[in-house]
């Protein structure tokens, strides 16, 4: 930090404090971890601070996925006490989840930065037309596949989320709802897959940016940020139970649209940041 003005110092902090907020909320609201909100504060905070492009956006990821963490562990015990969690898809998408992780951890390194926020603008944007549009006549089936089939959607739901810091509940909402399930039930769901999601691939990170120590700011482990870890994450778990009780309270469809306008506006931000 040092040559960084302390206005500025406090400005970059009180948008991590904000951030932490939102992100709490919004954990709690849509069983999601926030990393749409979380990586572009922190891009801007560590773009402020000098650290170099090279390894700004693994640290960005890094940090969102250990940020989330808490998040998603207070969001899923609300919802669990609940009772809108669905029987028997943790269980089947956990270990697939976590090999998604750890090979998107060692990936993400070496892949273009573009190509991951084409790719997530255009599926946050399928998923909110979806949502918002289609909620009931866009189906796969009105009870959930084989187990064959949901490892696979477990697999590709850790991979996607290790690579863009997000723990997964965007997918595992959208995967839910086509077999029929509800928003409520999909939310609860996609809260308790975001704890081993963001677990594996906060020491994923850690490990795969070890190596990079010269590059990384003061206060680093891998590329996970200790400055943005301690800054957010008290914040954002300890508000996750406020989104979570807020979610019960809405009407599905109301919950629905809040989704969709939200995957819209996630979309828009990433095709932004392209140019």
């Amino acid at each position: 930090m040092l040559g960084v003005p302390l206005s500025e110092i406090a400005v970059l902090v009180a948008a991590i404090l904000i951030a932490g907020v939102a992100t709490g909320i919004l954990a709690g609201l849509f069983g999601i971890g926030g990393g749409a909100i979380i990586v572009p504060v922190l891009y801007e905070v560590f773009r402020i601070l000098g650290v170099p492009e090279e390894v700004r956006m693994q640290l960005c990821v890094g940090t969102s996925l250990a940020i989330i963490v808490p998040t998603t562990v207070r969001s899923y015990l609300t919802h669990k006490a609940k009772g809108n969690v669905i029987a028997g898809v943790l269980p089947v998408w956990t270990l697939p989840a976590i090999v998604g992780v750890v090979i998107g951890s060692v990936a993400a390194a070496y892949a273009p930065a573009s190509l991951f926020k084409i790719a997530f603008a255009a599926f946050a944007l399928f998923i909110g037309l979806k949502v918002l549009f289609a909620p009931e006549r866009w189906s796969l089936g009105t009870g959930l596949p084989g187990r064959a089939l949901m490892s696979l959607y477990g697999f590709i739901n850790g991979l996607w989320s290790s690579l863009i810091g997000v723990s997964g509940g965007s997918i595992s909402n959208l995967i839910l709802m086509l077999y029929g399930k509800s928003i409520h039930q999909a939310v609860a769901t996609s809260a308790g897959i975001g704890v081993p999601i963001t677990i594996a691939g906060t020491i994923g990170y850690i490990v795969a940016g070890y190596s990079q120590h010269a590059l990384l700011p003061p206060f680093s482990i891998g590329y996970v940020s200790l400055l943005g870890l301690v800054l957010m994450a008290p914040i954002s778990a300890a508000v996750a139970p406020y989104g979570a009780r807020l979610a019960h309270r809405l009407s599905k469809r109301r919950l629905e649209i809040a989704f969709g306008v939200f995957l819209l506006a996630v979309a828009a931000r990433f095709a932004v940041s392209l140019f």
